[in-house]
Parts: structure tokens; C-alpha cells; sequence
């Protein structure tokens, strides 16, 4: 269930056992304390709804259940959870900053995203043209892609109306959730 005032350090204390828990198996991740599991979990996409559905559909037989349901999930979310999701990454080509796993996984995702100088400047310029034309970070699943992949595709989103562009985003935090998941439980 998705709890909206529930917080993600519900302690209040300032543990960070994502940092500290290098890997999860899926038998470990079927096992974990819901709470437990709900933080692993957010660290792959920081929508509260999604890690909740996750949770609460446990066991997962597989690596490829675990994604087929994440998949469902996905295209059930509002565009309230998609943006609550959103939230937690930073700009493409920006450092993201932390010890938490979910920080140690952009930085790698996002490592081909510097380029050069002149590069890194298309970025920089067409990250602030995209949020002031939809309001939010540009989001791409930059696994594999180099910088100029990246800002071919930036500067072609930014002619998509307000409703592909959504789905759009969409596709792309699923497809980070994706890797995330199997990186989560060691696939």
C-alpha cells in the first residue's frame, strides 16, 4: 500500500543502510522487513507508490517477474508518482551527490553524459530550455549513450508536446528502474 506521509526515514535518524547493504539477493528482497525492502527499493525509483505495489506483491519467483510486475506498476502511476520519482535525480551531466546507492548508480549511469567542454555547455543550456518548457530535469536513461546521444535526443524531445513528452519520461524512469532492480538483486 502507498502510504503518502509516510516518511522515507521513518526513525528519523540519519541511517543510511542503502550504503551500507552492498548487494540483495531476490530471496532477500522477498524476505526483508516491508520497511526494509521499501527503502531498497526507493533507491531504484524514489516513487513511493511503486515501491509499496512492489513490496506488497512479494515473493517474486524471478528476476523477470519482479520486472514484469515493476512494468505493471509503472503504467499504473499517476503523474504525481512519476514526478515524486523525478525528484530524486539530478540533471543529466550533473554529478549526482551522496553515498547512497541511489547516488553511486546515477554517477555510473550518467558517466558518459560529461563530454567535452562544448559538449557539456549543450547540456548545460538545453537542461534549462527543457525545464522551462515542461518544468522538470530532462530525464534519459543514459546507460550506454554518450553525450552527444544524450543531447541529440534533449534537443528532439524538446518539440514533443506536454502529453508524449510524459510518456516519454515515463519510459525512460522505467527503463532506469529496470537496471536498477537487477543491480539491486545481483542479475
Amino acid at each position: 500500500m502507498w502510504h503518502p506521509d509516510r516518511s522515507t526515514r521513518q526513525s528519523g535518524r540519519e541511517d543510511n543502510y542503502s550504503a551500507r547493504v552492498s548487494e540483495l539477493s531476490l530471496d532477500g528482497l522477498n524476505t526483508a522487513e516491508p520497511a526494509v525492502a521499501e527503502r531498497e527499493l526507493l533507491a531504484c525509483f524514489a516513487a513511493r507508490r511503486w515501491a509499496d505495489e512492489l513490496v506488497v506483491r512479494r515473493p517474486y519467483h524471478d528476476v523477470g517477474t519482479l520486472e514484469q510486475v515493476s512494468d505493471t506498476i509503472f503504467a499504473e502511476l499517476s503523474w504525481a508518482d512519476i514526478e515524486q520519482g523525478l525528484a530524486a535525480h539530478p540533471r543529466i551531466g550533473e554529478r549526482a551527490e551522496g553515498t547512497q546507492r541511489d547516488a553511486a548508480w546515477s554517477r555510473a549511469e550518467q558517466s558518459a553524459a560529461a563530454g567535452d567542454g562544448d559538449t557539456s555547455e549543450r547540456l548545460r543550456a538545453g537542461n534549462v530550455d527543457y525545464e522551462r518548457r515542461f518544468g522538470h530535469v530532462f530525464l534519459i536513461c543514459a546507460t550506454g549513450l554518450s553525450a552527444d546521444d544524450i543531447l541529440a535526443s534533449l534537443r528532439d524531445r524538446l518539440t514533443n508536446d506536454e502529453r508524449t513528452e510524459r510518456a516519454v519520461v515515463r519510459e525512460e524512469l522505467r527503463k532506469i528502474a529496470a537496471l536498477r532492480l537487477r543491480k539491486l538483486v545481483r542479475a
